[in-house]
């Protein structure tokens, strides 16, 4: 089955930049990681969409992908670019005689373990002031009975010898050019180089085992939504004696019934009504630091905008602190009384308007009058 397009993997343009792609890649990997989303063929589609961010987040695998297509990321040129021996299947021999060799993978060395992903959602409070939170994920890890040989105790795997070691088969093969020798992973020991003929009872010879284990993750005080925290050594295991990989958890904060954020600013509305915004006021308005008095001056209009310095979030790079923004919005009442609808008209009197009759068709109505041209 032929691969898809990395751009339209991660739905964007050819001339994307580097912060649309990482955005388009950060949204699909929320949709379609396996801990969120539990539909079928959600992993495929979650390695279909890592696998396209990691060819296009970097410049130099971008540009042979550009270039070459799916071809150009996977090959190791001379010297690190354009194409290797390896990816001419059958040829790989014939560039080992005029070129010298080509670069063999020990199959028995340290291999580092992949790399693990794990979503995580907070509250918003805990974005803001930070926190110490433990996580339970499924990894893999070293056996602890056969130490990660994957041989039952007392024994030892032997040397494969239908490859000698070195996890890979020489075919021989007849071509118009005559005798080509394809290289191949020795399908006994499935390019490992080891034979195993007691295998752990534990781990039934892969060498690691599947287990729930419990982090402790340190959540910065500041940190967005979408952003990483890098957890080192805590991917899966190592092959071979090598270092584990890292683990990577995406931080989803959930969004607060009263406060927005932008940034390290954050963002409420208040409530005013005409008499406190008609002569002025001094209210008790909420924080995520407790309650702070302010003065509302005579004459606010709704829609005016007061700042409380340092009440917001803080720098995630301890730049400084951001501010609360609080919006006022004058309520218009309802349901007035005999008396507070005399005192209204009273005061519109002495205003110098004309007394606006109840039943008078309102100000909307008379603007879609006007756009209408009706008299």
């Amino acid at each position: 089955m032929s691969k898809r397009d990395y751009y339209e993997v991660l739905g964007v343009s050819k001339d994307a930049s580097n912060e649309e792609i990482k955005k388009a890649y950060r949204k699909l990997a929320r949709q379609y990681h396996p801990d969120v989303n539990k539909e079928a063929g959600t992993e495929e589609k979650f390695k279909e969409v890592k696998e396209a961010y990691e060819i296009l987040s970097n410049e130099q695998k971008r540009a042979q992908y550009d270039q070459f297509g799916h071809a150009g990321p996977q090959s190791q040129g001379f010297g690190g670019g354009g194409f290797g021996a390896e990816d001419f299947g059958g040829f790989g021999d014939i560039f080992d005689m005029f070129f010298g060799g080509g670069r063999k993978r020990d199959p028995n060395a340290p291999q580092q373990g992949n790399d693990l992903q794990y979503t995580m959602t907070i509250e918003f409070e805990d974005a803001i002031f930070g926190k110490e939170m433990d996580i339970h994920i499924p990894k893999e890890e070293t056996c602890d009975t056969c130490h990660g040989s994957g041989a039952k105790p007392g024994t030892t795997p032997d040397t494969c010898h239908h490859c000698n070691g070195s996890g890979q088969l020489n075919v021989e093969q007849q071509t118009p050019f005559g005798r080509v020798v394809n290289r191949r992973v020795c399908h006994h020991c499935q390019g490992s180089g080891k034979l195993i003929k007691e295998k752990c009872s534990t781990c039934a010879g892969a060498g690691r085992v599947k287990k729930r284990k419990k982090i402790s993750i340190k959540i910065p005080a500041g940190i967005h939504d979408g952003q990483q925290i890098r957890v080192t050594g805590q991917g899966e295991a190592g092959i071979n004696g090598g270092p584990a990989g890292d683990l990577f958890v995406v931080i989803q904060v959930k969004e607060h019934d009263f406060y927005e954020r932008d940034g390290d600013n954050i963002f409420c509305e208040m409530p005013l009504t005409f008499a406190q915004a008609a002569l002025g006021d001094e209210i008790e308005v909420p924080t995520l630091y407790g309650k702070v008095k302010l003065k509302i001056p005579a004459g606010t209009q709704t829609g005016r905008t007061f700042r409380l310095k340092g009440k917001g979030a803080p720098n995630l790079r301890g730049y400084a602190q951001g501010d609360q923004l609080i919006k006022v919005r004058v309520i218009t009442p309802t349901n007035l009384s005999e008396q507070q609808k005399s005192l209204l008209r009273e005061f519109n009197e002495l205003a110098g308007n004309q007394p606006a009759d109840e039943h008078e068709e309102s100000f909307f109505q008379r603007v879609k009058k006007a756009f209408k041209g009706d008299s």
